[in-house]
């Protein structure tokens, strides 16, 4: 019985037999899928920033629609009336800050799929190194694959350092910070403009 505990003890302990070309051929599909994966996770970012802009010139070429219109020396808007452009311009305020964020939410979400893509390839990357350099010292086989199994040729899915979210709450931070001063820029021109 203590004979068969060693034998299977010893047994568990010994690394498995991987060949030198199924660990290539792993680690090279894993490196292709990763930067396949980088690349369009780079497409999709740069789909939702030309969204971002669109908006962006919209709601401006919306905005010099409203200040033109404020401007004009017409006697039908008072003073008293500054209530309906202050609303129009909060309701239309209300839905590009909407608009922004769940885009700003698409492009961090995406930016963040990629770095963990961009890790994952770099570490699939070093291992695939490590296997060709082993492979290039070894003598036989078996050196090969007792060396992989050491190095651990397992590629766990990669994801960032905390501080790298810290990065995505400032961008956030700094658009809405321009949105708020942009908003109480126009709400303050239609009081001045309607009121003075």
């Amino acid at each position: 019985m203590a004979d068969h505990d060693e034998e299977e003890t010893h047994h568990h302990q010994r690394p498995p037999y991987i060949p030198k070309e199924t660990a290539l051929q792993a680690l090279n599909t894993i490196i292709q899928l990763h930067f396949e994966k980088t690349l369009e996770k780079k497409r999709a970012i740069d789909n939702q920033k030309k969204k971002l802009h669109n908006l962006f010139t919209l709601f401006f070429i919306f905005l010099a629609i409203v200040f033109a219109f404020l401007s004009q020396p017409s006697g039908r808007l008072q003073c008293r009336h500054c209530w309906a452009p202050i609303c129009f311009l909060s309701f239309s305020h209300l839905i590009f800050y909407i608009s922004v964020a769940q885009t700003l939410r698409c492009i961090n979400g995406f930016k963040y799929q990629r770095c963990c893509h961009k890790l994952t390839l770099g570490l699939a990357t070093e291992k695939l190194r490590f296997v060709k350099a082993v492979a290039a010292s070894a003598v036989g086989e078996e050196e090969i694959s007792a060396a992989a199994a050491a190095g651990d040729l397992e590629v766990p899915y990669q994801e960032p350092s905390e501080s790298y979210l810290g990065k995505f709450k400032r961008n956030w931070a700094l658009h809405f910070g321009f949105l708020i001063l942009l908003y109480v820029f126009f709400v303050s021109f239609s009081v001045v403009v309607l009121c003075f």
